[in-house]
């Protein structure tokens, strides 16, 4: 059981953080063309992605990470790895849900707005992004790190 859970905690790790990732590099790339037709497909794909792979992906890794615990009769307050990396996460979840989430609804409105307008602010959608990438990047940076104390295990 316990190798049963960890495999699945390994795999929602692998979609939590990938998806993650990726969105942003086709959200980038999307930017690249300035096409506010693509970027808002792209990020209505990111959209559809998360609630596909990520939030799944969180889900997993949480109640999994809980269930390798259990079994492996790891105290989850008293061990200081285990602890953090929990701390990180929800700490990565309030961070995007409150401050990333919300930014990049507004993007895809505005990209929206400009396909079917015909008039389009790249600059305001450059602004908006560069604002969203840098609250991504704590969002991301924080399960990242969980990742490494989950790996080495400090304390």
């Amino acid at each position: 059981m316990y190798l049963a859970l960890k495999l699945l905690h390994v795999v929602a790790a692998i979609a939590f953080l990938g998806n993650i990732t990726i969105g942003l590099f086709w959200q980038a790339q999307a930017a690249r063309t300035r096409d506010p037709k693509l970027i808002a497909f792209a990020l209505e794909g990111i959209n559809r992605s998360d609630a596909f792979f990520t939030k799944p992906g969180a889900i997993l890794l949480l109640l999994s990470g809980l269930g390798i615990a259990w079994v492996g009769h790891f105290p989850v307050f008293g061990t200081g790895w285990i602890l953090w990396t929990l701390v990180l996460f929800i700490l990565a979840g309030a961070v995007y849900g409150a401050l990333a989430s919300p930014l990049r609804r507004q993007m895809l409105e505005l990209a929206q707005a400009g396909a079917q307008s015909g008039t389009f602010s790249f600059e305001a959608y450059r602004a908006m992004s560069k604002r969203f990438r840098q609250r991504v990047a704590v969002a991301l940076a924080l399960p990242f790190a969980g990742l490494a104390l989950m790996v080495f295990k400090p304390f």
